[in-house]
């Protein structure tokens, strides 16, 4: 294993360093099996960092006391790789030699696409700054998440193969296809069905695909919820709705036919006024259906909860349930390809319209929409238990460009902070005081009231 001397400064840096949810010191005293469970709570979770021979700040004297040879760390690099269930794989062990202060084993661990359990076959995740332990339905919501175990097979055993076989969903999609098989054995060779007990049953992904109101079947919620929101803040108040909340029933495929078409009448009346002007939001369609279709086909059905559309006055917000499946990214989410639900996505492609053409393609597709109208590209952030894909209504052009072409397009207009970020999407204020600075260092711009409060300025361009 690799040993490399402390760079200049990194003892500081490590002493400094707060133990939080990616990364953790721990003395080298410390028990084999003990370090295990913090070695499989950032595997279950989203992976950090170990450190092996520093001692707790409240212990008196030198911190940093590490293991005087490599061999002395035999036991505890064994248990981690050996004896853990199943193994962490891509883990990177190497001892940074402090000198006096002995060899600290740093471990740097992945985000795994597993399910881990101690020796002892207890199973922890990492919670902030600490390990926790869980158990049952917590241990089986993990492996979901993770894409471990397909909740689209889990054969639901309160309804009878008839009920879908009936479906009337079921019978023009084997129609689309041009299939003659039975209906049961069709429902049986496409893996629809799952067996318990000996008998086979529907399986959630057949109910989703096939049944007539799976939201009423299912005990998690499975529809798709869309709000129009007077607003560009973060937050919104109850009175800033544009009527009901709506919420889209249905099996998947009509589900999202029907999203498409209600976002679209909503963006076609959808508008808001910059300096006293009424703007209207474009979207591109096919970008806004390519994230829906990417939202429904690989959310966690696992979890109680429906995907909620949120339509502002300069963004569209998709948030769906669960995290990121596997060792999926936001960071690798153009470059990777892993699908939570590999037979809703199947089925869905086999149609000779398909909603999604590939795996993976259609973010690619959405960027690409959005690129062509001069819009920024989806930004995808993973929250505590869902992924928010937001299109931000701003444009490809610096702040300045954009200040600079408004003011040209409405020379009598007085144009504010507030209504640059209205019209570029972008929410700092300071990025768009910055613009407004660079254009009056340029002498292009001139302010209404020069003795004004920072945020208050008012601009307009300035007479050649």
């Amino acid at each position: 294993m690799n040993t490399r001397i402390s760079e200049k400064g990194e003892k500081r840096k490590l002493l400094a360093l707060k133990e939080d949810h990616f990364n953790d010191l721990k003395s080298s005293r410390i028990k084999p099996s003990s370090l295990q469970e913090a070695f499989i709570s950032f595997a279950n979770t989203d992976g950090g960092d170990l450190y092996v021979g520093i001692e707790d700040p409240k212990v008196e004297g030198e911190r940093i006391v590490g293991f005087e040879k490599q061999e002395d760390a035999n036991d505890i690099i064994h248990t981690l790789l050996e004896e853990t269930n199943p193994s962490v794989e891509n883990v990177i062990m190497e001892f940074i030699d402090f000198d006096a202060g002995g060899l600290v084993l740093h471990i740097s661990i992945p985000k795994s696409p597993k399910v881990h359990y101690t020796a002892q076959g207890k199973c922890f995740i990492r919670v902030n700054a600490r390990k926790k332990e869980i158990k049952g339905e917590r241990i089986t919501s993990l492996s979901y998440t993770k894409g471990a175990f397909s909740y689209e097979k889990q054969p639901i055993d309160y309804i009878e193969i008839e009920d879908i076989e009936d479906s009337s969903y079921l019978v023009d999609y084997m129609s689309r296809i041009d299939s003659s098989l039975p209906r049961k054995s069709f429902l049986r060779k496409q893996r629809l069905l799952s067996k318990k007990d000996d008998k086979f049953y529907p399986n959630a992904g057949g109910v989703l695909l096939f049944d007539e109101e799976p939201q009423a079947t299912l005990d998690n919620r499975c529809a798709i919820k869309v709000y129009r929101l007077r607003t560009t803040g973060a937050e919104y108040k109850r009175e800033q709705l544009d009527g009901r909340p709506e919420t889209i029933k249905g099996p998947l495929e009509q589900q999202v036919h029907e999203v498409i078409d209600r976002i679209g009448e909503i963006l076609t009346d959808s508008s808001y006024y910059v300096a006293g002007k009424l703007e209207k939001l474009v979207y591109p369609t096919e970008a806004i259906k390519e994230i829906v279709v990417n939202a429904v086909i690989h959310r966690d059905y696992s979890l109680n909860d429906d995907i909620h559309i949120r339509i502002y006055d300069n963004r569209i917000e998709i948030q769906s349930p669960g995290k990121l499946p596997g060792f999926m990214t936001v960071d690798n989410i153009y470059d990777e390809r892993y699908s939570r639900n590999p037979n809703v996505v199947r089925m869905l492609h086999n149609l000779p319209d398909p909603l999604n053409h590939d795996i993976g393609e259609g973010l690619d597709t959405a960027r690409n929409e959005l690129r062509k109208i001069g819009l920024v590209a989806p930004e995808f952030k993973e929250l505590d238990n869902a992924l928010l894909v937001t299109i931000k209504h701003q444009k490809l052009a610096t702040l300045e460009d954009i200040i600079v072409d408004y003011l040209k397009g409405n020379p009598d207009v007085f144009i504010t902070n507030k209504d640059v970020r209205k019209i570029s999407g972008e929410e700092d204020v300071n990025k768009v005081k910055k613009a407004f600075q660079k254009l009056r260092k340029q002498n292009i711009i001139e302010p209404e009231n020069a003795e004004a409060r920072t945020f208050d300025f008012k601009y307009k361009l300035k007479e050649q």
